[in-house]
């Protein structure tokens, strides 16, 4: 009985480790790294917005507003990612007894929506959300995710001016709070359970995939949910990797982002000189404008919306109202805006075109030159820390 009782004291403590404490967000930047690298390897790059432009895609087309089928998001690479992405944070959420449906004042409901449509515009745009307009963009080799992050710094910079400016014009309102799990207590204790089951339910579908012959789309689904959990239990978020300098002079998530930037862009380097994936794959036509103005946008709304394109989809998992409503605003928008980029060729010319780095100055060069870019963010970012000099004053 003494030994029994060791154990599990043992799963008990190594349980609430896992689950009960939040992740150094450096090993979540490092996870992420890695974790895109193998995406990449397996089948494509990770992305978010593709998949919220497919679901509404056929949302549009069961209403009759769009004529061509879309393909079903049971079958679309980027809509499994995106989903697995949302189902990992939403397990994640019951495993660690954090899910709660929170019910957001008007005024920031109001804030959700309008950083859910400036999101779908830049990242139509930029071709991609944070993830792949930048992250994913700039991990495989284009200069179009370098231009987006110089408007995402941009965009988080007057986010935040807007936001302080809001404290002093606007009424302020009571913040968030959870509305389902806080009322019972037996609800939260059974919430872990919930959590497992649904991710033995998930297996199950990983697996029907790969006996139906799809074992890519299968392993697509399961990146995405670790993802989910990744992100979820580190609290990684592109939204303070931009806005914190400005905010608060914190350096750690802006260091954590470059780190995760430097992994996926050297083993997408790596995939793509030895022929593993075409070398032109997410070289996103972007450069100029689609990038830094679609990054400006983009970066204006995830800060005004409190997420990014992955920041906001782990949340809904979490049960954020706020991020719900984004993230329904962001992809409506995104796939009407698609449809008039498609319907207007002059626009869709004026926003750029492919710049595949190693294209013009060669791999090695290409590599360092990201590297060196995301060590002077962690430079800039850690001085900034030390000196507050670019935190914007109330």
């Amino acid at each position: 009985m003494a030994d029994s009782s060791v154990w599990m004291q043992v799963i008990r403590s190594g349980y609430s480790k896992i689950f009960y404490r939040n992740w150094p967000v450096y090993i979540g930047a490092m996870l992420i790294g890695f974790l895109s690298v193998l995406t990449f390897a397996w089948s494509r790059p990770w992305g978010v917005a593709g998949g919220l432009r497919n679901w509404a895609d056929n949302f549009f087309y069961l209403i009759g507003l769009y004529s061509q089928k879309p393909v079903s998001p049971l079958m679309s690479s980027s809509s499994l990612l995106t989903l697995g992405l949302l189902l990992g944070a939403f397990v994640s959420a019951l495993l660690s007894k954090q899910f709660a449906f929170q019910r957001a004042p008007g005024l920031e409901i109001i804030k959700g929506i309008v950083g859910g449509i400036l999101m779908g515009i830049g990242s139509s745009m930029a071709g991609g959300c944070n993830v792949g307009g930048f992250f994913s963009a700039t991990s495989a080799l284009s200069f179009s995710g370098i231009l987006m992050m110089i408007g995402l710094i941009v965009g988080a910079n007057l986010g935040i001016r807007y936001l302080y400016w809001e404290l002093e014009h606007l009424p302020s309102s009571a913040s968030a709070t959870p509305t389902a799990t806080g009322e019972g207590k037996s609800l939260r204790d059974i919430e872990p359970y919930l959590g497992w089951l649904i991710f033995i339910l998930i297996l199950f579908w990983v697996y029907y995939y790969s006996t139906q012959g799809l074992t890519r789309l299968g392993g697509l689904l399961f990146f995405g949910v670790c993802f989910g959990v990744i992100i979820q239990r580190t609290r990684f978020c592109f939204v303070r990797c931009f806005r914190e300098p400005f905010m608060t002079g914190e350096a750690d998530y802006p260091i954590a982002m470059a780190c995760a930037v430097i992994i996926s862009t050297i083993g997408f380097a790596i995939i793509k000189y030895t022929g593993l994936r075409p070398e032109h794959i997410y070289v996103v036509n972007a450069v100029w404008l689609g990038a830094l103005v679609g990054g400006l946008i983009f970066g204006f709304g995830m800060v005004i919306a409190g997420g990014c394109g992955s920041g906001s989809v782990w949340r809904c998992g979490e049960g954020q109202s706020k991020l719900i409503v984004a993230v329904i605003t962001f992809s409506l928008t995104m796939s009407l805006f698609e449809k008039f980029t498609d319907a207007h060729p002059g626009f869709k010319k004026l926003l750029g075109s492919k710049v595949y780095l190693p294209a013009h100055i060669g791999y090695l060069p290409s590599v360092l030159l990201i590297i060196l870019i995301m060590i002077c963010y962690m430079i800039w970012a850690k001085w900034n820390e030390e000196t507050e000099k670019f935190v914007v004053e109330i």
